[in-house]
């Protein structure tokens, strides 16, 4: 990933991702430093909070990075997987209903989500809600459309 342009954002930007993050995942975002990366060649751009790459703008909205979700532990938004499915939504694939134990209840349709494994909890991919958290769970579908896993080259930036 090709970094285009690099500049620290405005409180008033930070006060929005802080809003944006803190309403969808019920988790706060605090740092010293915001600094918004533009990347050449992909439609996201990366938000360091000091330092780390915490948070990503998927299609004008902020969202926390699997990094981000596994150092702030998000409580709302997040579709939990079992073992099975972990291997696959790791390496990007998209969440099958059958793979799924629990969703949030409060996920609609189109809601960005972050899902987790069962057994320790950890963020393994980021993607959009193909359906409301309460009807996640069943025997077919596809449910979550992966933007975004462990592995990829936005998990592998570093500063």
């Amino acid at each position: 990933m090709q970094v285009k342009s690099r500049h620290h954002l405005r409180s008033d930007e930070v006060a929005a991702i802080q809003e944006a993050v803190a309403d969808g995942l019920d988790v706060d975002v605090d740092g010293d430093a915001f600094e918004l990366v533009e990347l050449e060649d992909t439609a996201v751009d990366l938000v360091l909070v000091d330092g780390r790459p915490l948070v990503f703008y998927v299609e004008a909205e902020p969202f926390l990075t699997v990094r981000g979700a596994n150092a702030l532990a998000p409580s709302a938004g997040v579709v939990t997987v079992d073992a099975g499915a972990i291997s696959f939504v790791s390496d990007g694939a998209d969440v099958m209903r059958p793979g799924i134990v629990e969703a949030d209840a409060g996920i609609a349709e189109g809601d960005l989500v972050v899902v987790a494994e069962e057994t320790h909890g950890k963020a393994l991919a980021v993607g959009r809600a193909l359906t409301d958290g309460d009807a996640m769970v069943g025997n077919s579908g596809k449910v979550v459309s992966s933007i975004h896993h462990v592995g990829d080259e936005l998990y592998q930036f570093t500063a």
